[in-house]
């Protein structure tokens, strides 16, 4: 047992050496996923930070400038035209230069003292999801608007209220959601590649018919082989980890024992599939071709960007073999919402059924072809 265990440090160590000697290597293991960290953090997001938008007021009122001064004072919208026609509002729209048009009619005040009146608003919808987070925006203006008049000339406010709260993000930020759940993808997208072409290297390298003289069994080529890339991957989960809390000051709720346990359990099932595609693979040109051909639809897959919920049937029941859709689920929740290791129990054990039947896979890949 010593001796097997001291071989499975030795390969390993050996393992290590192969990736970090190159600098080259270790920039590209360390540098890439902090760097495609704060890409995804500020760059994917649905936040609306700005909204230019432009103004048709008929009316020229008091009741419509306070109306405007609600859109003008939120910070988020930008009003940079106050237009005399209808051509005008078309031409800002279909030139890009407004994302929004306000349209107030000339007996706006009457309207008002009559019990309520329209006010046309204008999105460019070729973004769907800008233009629905836009009018989300001016709805709220809206109704602030709306309370403050009826409270100001004694008309009574509306019987029922919906008051919204969001849990886990109360401010509704995009990254507090996306930076946690790249803490799997960044690191499956690493750690998979270097599993697929730790054992088409030594193919290429002549290194590997060595490894079929030495008293190392099939078992403990796979678990040197393992051991590296779970180390490497657990760091770049680390680093991840450390630019969420450090740069972008997303408060973490949950325990680190746990999410590191999960994290683990994770790299493992990531490996396992790594050298699956290792095994099957003659050249490392091939491993990194079959890598990127499964990442890809590991991640589409993972829930990161579509809720899984809203995707077909027949693609929800292929994400069960997705270890990255446990992954994201287990980071999220344990960062936000502090969930513990009993709640996470239907991510984790696909996750260790994934493990086994990659591993076990692969151990036969390489029995297979010691033989």
């Amino acid at each position: 047992m010593l001796e097997s265990l001291l071989r499975i440090i030795a390969l390993t160590r050996k393992e290590l050496l192969a990736v970090l000697k190159d600098p080259r290597a270790r920039m590209s293991l360390l540098i890439p996923p902090i760097l495609q960290c704060l890409l995804f953090g500020y760059a994917a997001t649905y936040d609306l930070n700005h909204i230019p938008y432009v103004v048709l007021d008929r009316s020229h009122s008091v009741a419509a400038q306070d109306l405007l001064s609600r859109f003008d004072g939120t910070g988020l919208f930008e009003r940079i035209a106050n237009l005399s026609t209808q051509r005008q509002v078309r031409d800002y729209i279909d030139d890009r230069r407004a994302l929004l048009a306000i349209e107030i009619p000339q007996d706006f005040p009457r309207r008002l003292q009559a019990g309520g009146t329209d006010v046309q608003v204008i999105a460019d919808g070729r973004n769907s999801n800008t233009a629905g987070t836009a009018l989300g925006y001016a709805q709220s203006a809206v109704d602030a608007f709306n309370s403050d008049w009826r409270a100001g000339h004694g008309q009574p406010g509306p019987p029922v209220t919906v008051q919204a709260r969001a849990w886990y993000n109360p401010n509704l930020v995009t990254r507090w959601n996306m930076i946690p759940g790249l803490i799997g993808t960044l690191t499956m997208i690493q750690t998979l590649m270097l599993t697929a072409m730790s054992v088409a290297r030594e193919r290429e390298q002549g290194t590997f018919d060595q490894l079929l003289v030495t008293p190392f069994r099939p078992a403990e080529i796979m678990a040197g082989k393992a051991l590296p890339s779970m180390l490497v991957g657990i760091i770049q989960a680390t680093g991840v980890l450390l630019v969420a809390q450090l740069w972008f000051r997303i408060p973490f709720q949950g325990s680190f024992l746990t999410l590191y346990a999960g994290l683990a359990l994770f790299v493992l099932a990531a490996v396992g599939v790594g050298l699956v595609v290792s095994a099957l693979c003659q050249t490392m040109q091939q491993a990194m071709l079959f890598s990127f051909i499964l990442i890809m639809p590991f991640a589409l897959l993972s829930g990161l960007t579509t809720p899984i919920s809203n995707m077909p049937p027949s693609l929800q029941y292929f994400t069960c073999i997705n270890p990255l859709r446990y992954a994201i689920d287990i980071a999220q929740r344990v960062y936000l919402e502090g969930a513990g290791a009993g709640v996470l129990m239907p991510d984790l054990w696909p996750l260790a059924a994934i493990a086994a039947v990659t591993l076990a896979a692969a151990s036969w890949l390489f029995k297979h072809r010691l033989q």
